[in-house]
């Protein structure tokens, strides 16, 4: 019990930074397939709404059909929206856009818990280590693989201390000493 509660607390002592800095960090998030997002169109109820960013990066928006989003940033979205509604659907629409749920980053190899875990902006590869549980008796610390989400098939070397971004995949290689 003592040992989860140390794990809890350790867990929770790196991400503090990461949620201390996560507004400003969301300004620069590209948007992309999995991440939740929430429309907010002030006096309009029908406009407001939770969406699923789908496998082709494209939502479907009222009024404005099928908008590709991938790659965008919230402020690009809200902008493309804002604009979108002015003129034959309302006079001056006021646009928010939130980022309600990122995509996963996904740990495998020598990691306790290996599998998909939510993305934070300011996240690294030593914070995401912690998510899983920490490394394995058998762990390399040295021998880490990271797969860009952007790119999977290029895989390069990383450090602990290497950013991370949504979709990306850490491979813990297993040490042979």
């Amino acid at each position: 019990m003592l040992i989860k509660l140390q794990r809890i607390l350790l867990v929770c002592s790196l991400l503090l930074p990461i949620f201390n800095s996560y507004a400003a960090n969301e300004d620069n998030y590209r948007l992309g397939p999995g991440d939740v997002i929430n429309i907010k169109v002030y006096g309009e109820e029908d406009l407001s709404m939770e969406l699923l960013i789908n496998n082709s990066g494209k939502i479907d928006y009222p009024y404005l059909g099928r908008l590709s989003v991938s790659g965008a940033t919230s402020q690009e979205l809200k902008q493309t929206i804002q604009t979108g509604l002015k003129g034959d659907y309302l006079i001056q629409p006021k646009v928010a856009v939130n980022i309600v749920q990122y995509r996963q980053i996904f740990i495998n190899g020598e990691v306790e818990n290996p599998g998909g875990y939510a993305y934070q902006p300011g996240l690294t590869i030593e914070k995401a280590i912690a998510l899983a549980g920490g490394f394995t008796e058998r762990a390399s610390k040295t021998n880490i693989n990271l797969s860009s989400g952007a790119n999977n098939s290029l895989v390069s070397k990383a450090t602990l201390n290497s950013k991370i971004q949504a979709g990306d995949i850490i491979v813990v290689k297993a040490s042979f000493f």
